[in-house]
């Protein structure tokens, strides 16, 4: 079975996003956290995302310049079968992308059951909060910022039971990002 993994920034004070979605916050980690993100694309085979989160996510790839130091992460991104979770969309739109708009769990329960490499969670935010109220996440890759936001949008207000994680590793930048990395369950 396939494992679901989700990578994102998150702030110390436990905030994904500013109050109307900024990411401003968000501190660059340094050449292991690239390194990390680009070793979770490269042990995966498929990215979920919904739908306000894709409206960003794929115009950003792809129309990443050739001269770009980064467009071979970005091609990759482009090239990798997206899954777009939205009730609202009518057809998927961007590259390689397919829509998903049945039950969740069903949805998600089909893809894992998939045979091939595990399958990467990007975000937004209300995606990702019901994945892991779900208990849909296998592992996850955070990226813990170092700030404090006060406010903004948050993954883990959905949850009505104690999850418990099990650290895998955390691995710190000199800029001050941590990456951790947790399996659920």
């Amino acid at each position: 079975m396939r494992k679901l993994r989700l990578q994102m920034q998150i702030s110390v004070d436990g905030f994904v996003a500013g109050p109307n979605g900024e990411e401003d916050w968000v501190t660059r980690g340094d050449t292991k956290h690239w390194q990390l993100i680009n070793d979770l694309a490269d042990s995966s085979e498929t990215i979920l995302i919904g739908r306000k989160m894709a409206e960003a996510f794929i115009p950003h790839f792809e129309n990443f310049e050739e001269e770009n130091p980064k467009i071979e992460f970005a091609q990759k991104m482009v090239n990798m079968p997206k899954v777009i979770f939205s009730k609202t969309l009518d057809a998927p739109f961007g590259k390689n992308t397919t829509l998903a708009s049945g039950d969740l769990a069903e949805e998600i329960s089909r893809l894992k059951n998939q045979t091939g490499k595990d399958i990467l969670v990007y975000g937004g935010v209300s995606f990702v909060s019901s994945l892991l109220a779900g208990r849909h996440i296998d592992e996850m890759y955070l990226l813990v910022n170092p700030i404090l936001i006060a406010k903004g949008m948050r993954i883990f207000d959905l949850l009505e039971n104690r999850q418990n994680l099990t650290l895998v590793s955390a691995t710190p930048s000199y800029t001050g990002v941590t990456a951790m990395h947790y399996r659920l369950g």
